[in-house]
């Protein structure tokens, strides 16, 4: 969590206009705040003797002779820290795998580090070290997963007769493509041990129980880190359609195609269903997702006297045309005060994409947004969008995403720079940085999906 005052944002995205753009990230902050992932499990979490309490779901620890904890992803370890906070030494013993430079200190539960979105050596010593730990597990054992985003490339077991090149390059293929992260997920559990409600099958007989930080629009529960303890929605004739919407067979390894073609002619078990017992009484609590951070950005924005709306948390498609519907609105905000009147605040939730190119540059989803957002309101005077990813990483650049006004697009021309050829050209990194509208936050220890608020002032 941050100081109380202090700003987590680089405050050089001031200098451009910094009283519309303070409030800009005051609105930001709150939401970051609300996404915190020790206080989202402080708050559903509680202790009461032998009762352990998750949200309206109670487990008696009575009859536990250990608890386990195990997890994937960004909030890993702040999660991990709040678990501590509640169960002190009746905690046995743990392993957490965060992404790169998440760690946060721990007392009981090891954290390790793995690398994300392209999965690594230490993400399957991860996996492999997990599954271990669970293998003398038994019914009076209680094991909690602690999940969040980026889980599904930080928790890696390749299945049998797949190496950790294969999945590297199959997740490359499938971002390269312009995949939703369920599409790139489904393909994920169908290669993998742990993966689509696998890892339960590792826990039993012992009980469990899963709290999540959802990065999934929606939060539907199988898709969160790839659902390794909850039923899975999907099949392999799932994977057969995505491979075929994006032409994908021949950029993927041998081994891949090989296992998808035995899996479609139901040659290979599938992942377990709802109907699966494994799964009855083990209860999965979302413990903050999208939603959270946007109920808090919408009331920050109110608290600031701005008229806001909360437009939706299911934005998806492709960042560039995304921009220009946000920009519409904008457009309908001040010529006709619909739907409220300036000052104004408009806040989307969600996940774009991008779909790169042979000869792409640097950037990510919620730049490209905003570069895209530039040319728009080049003739929108007093209209600011930011586009935020919360979890502080926004593609593989050190950027949270970035601002864009009425004077981006001049500000980077004064730099040197053709705003065209950079954004065709998916490189909207160096761009921004020019135009003096990035966002850098550094690792929020958290992920929620993007934040879009689109703010007219009078």
């Amino acid at each position: 969590m941050t100081v109380p005052g202090r700003s987590r944002f680089d405050p050089r995205v001031l200098d451009a206009d910094p009283e519309r753009r303070r409030t800009v990230l005051q609105v930001l902050e709150a939401a970051l705040e609300a996404a915190d992932p020790a206080r989202a499990v402080l708050d559903h979490v509680s202790l009461d003797g032998d009762q352990l309490q998750l949200a309206d779901q109670t487990i008696d620890l009575s009859g536990v002779d250990r608890i386990l904890v195990t997890g994937a992803g960004k909030a890993g370890a702040l999660m991990s820290q709040a678990l501590e906070a509640i169960l002190g030494d009746r905690i046995a013993a743990g392993l957490v795998v965060v992404k790169d430079g998440h760690r946060a200190p721990t007392e009981i539960i090891e954290i390790c580090e793995a690398r994300h979105p392209v999965p690594n050596e230490a993400g399957v010593t991860a996996g492999r070290r997990i599954l271990e730990l669970l293998a003398d597990t038994t019914e009076r054992d209680l094991v909690i997963n602690l999940l969040s985003g980026g889980g599904s490339a930080l928790l890696v077991a390749p299945a049998e007769g797949l190496t950790l090149a294969d999945l590297q390059a199959m997740t490359a293929s499938l971002l390269g493509a312009g995949a939703t992260i369920n599409e790139i997920n489904c393909l994920r559990k169908h290669c993998s041990l742990v993966k689509g409600g696998q890892l339960a099958r590792s826990i039993h007989p012992a009980r469990f129980a899963t709290l999540a930080v959802s990065d999934v629009i929606g939060s539907p529960l199988d898709v969160i880190a790839s659902g390794p303890t909850v039923p899975d929605s999907g099949d392999w004739q799932e994977t057969r359609s995505i491979v075929e919407k994006f032409q994908l067979m021949p950029s993927l390894p041998a081994p891949i195609r090989a296992r998808l073609e035995a899996g479609w002619r139901g040659e290979l078990p599938d992942t377990p269903n709802a109907d699966d017992p494994l799964f009855k009484g083990n209860p999965t609590l979302v413990v903050a997702d999208n939603r959270t951070a946007m109920a808090a950005a919408e009331t920050r924005a109110r608290a600031l006297g701005l008229n806001t709306v909360w437009m939706s948390s299911y934005v998806e498609g492709e960042a560039a045309e995304v921009a220009k519907v946000l920009c519409g609105f904008g457009r309908e905000v001040a010529g006709y005060g619909l739907p409220v009147p300036a000052p104004a605040c408009l806040l989307f939730g969600g996940e774009t994409t991008v779909t790169l190119g042979d000869d792409s540059g640097e950037g990510g989803r919620n730049q490209e947004l905003a570069l895209a957002a530039a040319f728009e309101l080049a003739d929108q005077p007093g209209t600011v969008l930011a586009s935020l990813a919360t979890d502080g990483t926004d593609g593989p650049t050190d950027s949270a995403g970035a601002l864009a006004d009425a004077g981006s697009l001049r500000r980077g021309m004064a730099a040197g720079l053709n705003p065209r050829r950079h954004l065709t050209g998916h490189n909207a990194y160096p761009w921004l940085t020019a135009a003096g509208d990035m966002l850098v936050t550094g690792p929020t220890m958290t992920n929620v999906n993007d934040l879009m608020a689109l703010f007219v002032f009078e």
